[in-house]
């Protein structure tokens, strides 16, 4: 029987792959299995992911023919795990000695559906604790009772899916897979999902994740097309809040984080290459007409001035029928 099955992507990380693995090592045990998940690498990480499932215990070994994105290639991992519980690592990140066999303990010893946690985020040589933003630890909660406030920053804007682990049942019931294809921000309507379907959860304030920003082939650092997937995923958002049974509740919260996102991408437009900086305009400004447009107006008014200008001189962009779309 396998306790945790531990689901990790790599693509392209041949500089950080043997620290992810050697991390694995330190947290190996019989009843765990780490399914390392090649994205139809090009750089030697493929050779040492092929040593890896010699020689690390528990090793799953899956490569991609094609490269799909993180979404896709945690769905793999998805479909091949066989724990009772299921976790995520990402291929240039790396975890404490002994992290998974206190993370286990902690959502066995709680029983809910799944456990969040803190982690550090390392940029060069700096370290920052982040953490989950919801103060009550170690408490078996409802999921939906913490979407909200709207105007301040909840469990659902801490989206990273490697922060925590999960129950079995989330998967057999599909709440554990994402959005196939999407090449950034797959983990928004994943933890969204999550929080409004899932019948408990619980905050514990370990650390063992170490979240490794400044990647030079990381998504975030590129200004390429591929950024823009991120209006994919919160029209996903929006779409599946507005057909929830309390849509008049949560879409509030779901438009504003929509819109804060957008005029985050908006005040750093230089980094986009000049062409998806015109696309990340017209689409933006189409997304905007897409929302509910009553709840746009109360959202734009509870946000600070300059966010506010900026989307609503955005929001009388003339939009082609064909970005509309």
């Amino acid at each position: 029987m396998v306790k945790l099955s531990v689901i990790v992507p790599f693509y392209n990380v041949q500089q950080y792959a043997p620290d992810t693995l050697r991390s694995l090592r330190a947290n190996a045990r019989d009843d765990f299995e780490f399914i390392l998940v090649d994205d139809c690498s090009r750089d030697e990480t493929p050779d040492i992911l092929e040593r890896a499932a010699r020689e690390l215990p528990g090793a799953v070994h899956l490569r991609h023919e094609t490269n799909g994105g993180l979404a896709t290639a945690r769905n793999t991992g998805l479909d091949a795990a066989r724990g009772e519980y299921l976790t995520f690592l990402d291929g240039d990140d790396w975890l404490a000695p002994g992290y998974f066999t206190q993370l286990v303990g902690a959502i066995e010893e709680l029983g809910c559906d799944f456990v969040r946690t803190d982690h550090v985020q390392c940029t060069g040589r700096a370290r920052t604790v982040h953490r989950v933003p919801h103060g009550r630890r170690n408490e078996v909660l409802d999921p939906r009772d913490v979407i909200l406030p709207a105007d301040r920053s909840t469990s659902v804007d801490y989206a990273y899916a490697w922060a925590g682990v999960y129950h079995r049942r989330l998967a057999d019931a599909g709440l554990l897979h994402f959005t196939d294809g999407l090449r950034t921000a797959e983990d928004r309507p994943w933890i969204w999902r999550l929080h409004r379907e899932a019948r408990s959860f619980a905050v514990v304030g370990l650390l063992g994740v170490f979240y490794r920003r400044g990647v030079a082939s990381s998504l975030t650092q590129i200004g390429d097309v591929r950024q823009l997937d991120f209006i994919k995923a919160f029209d996903q958002v929006v779409r599946e809040t507005a057909a929830d049974r309390d849509a008049d509740e949560l879409l509030p919260k779901a438009v504003r984080t929509y819109c804060a996102i957008i005029s985050h991408h908006l005040g750093s437009i230089e980094r986009f290459e000049p062409s998806v900086a015109r696309k990340l305009k017209s689409m933006s400004a189409a997304a905007l007409k897409r929302m509910p447009q009553g709840v746009l107006d109360d959202a734009l008014d509870s946000m600070d001035i300059q966010r506010a200008t900026r989307l609503r001189r955005l929001r009388r962009r003339p939009v082609s029928a064909e970005v509309a779309a």
